[in-house]
């Protein structure tokens, strides 16, 4: 998985000192890669993973609205439709209903602001290779939609 993320405080206005010198460089001027919360959390969330499933992030230089690519290996045979049908089908489901939108639209990022989904999939840009390897691309506001997606998980377990 690869998040493409915006920039969050731990990113610097200007180039400065930084343990991490890539992350010392300026998120209003530069594509930043680093490490992702996401992927360790996944594998915390679903230990059979662990192992099996990591990911990387790239900093962009634009304050809220994100993106997750998503790469998957199949152990059958799938299409594009398949994929996109069972999404959308997920996405209106109780379990999901209120976690994950679908969405036919050519989106961009300022698009989802302020979308209270954890995440909204573009299923145009679903690609399945050579029958196995699927590419989801996922969007979501990392400011508003994480705050609502918390209230939701805090709703539902009182």
């Amino acid at each position: 998985m690869t998040t493409i993320h915006a920039n969050t405080t731990s990113n610097k206005m200007v180039d400065s000192p930084s343990k991490k010198i890539r992350m010392g460089r300026s998120g209003l001027n530069n594509l930043i890669p680093t490490t992702t919360g996401a992927a360790t959390a996944t594998t915390k969330a679903m230990p059979q993973y662990a192992g099996r499933f990591d990911g990387m992030a790239i900093r962009v230089p634009i304050s809220v609205g994100s993106a997750s690519d998503i790469t998957i290996v199949t152990e059958r045979k799938t299409s594009v439709e398949e994929i996109n049908e069972i999404l959308t089908e997920e996405a209106s489901s109780n379990r999901y209903k209120n976690v994950i939108r679908v969405s036919n639209e050519a989106i961009v990022s300022s698009d989802i602001i302020k979308d209270p989904h954890a995440a909204i999939i573009d299923l145009e840009m679903t690609k399945v290779v050579d029958g196995d390897l699927i590419k989801v691309l996922a969007w979501y506001d990392n400011e508003w939609g994480f705050a609502n997606q918390m209230i939701r998980q805090i709703l539902e377990n009182v």
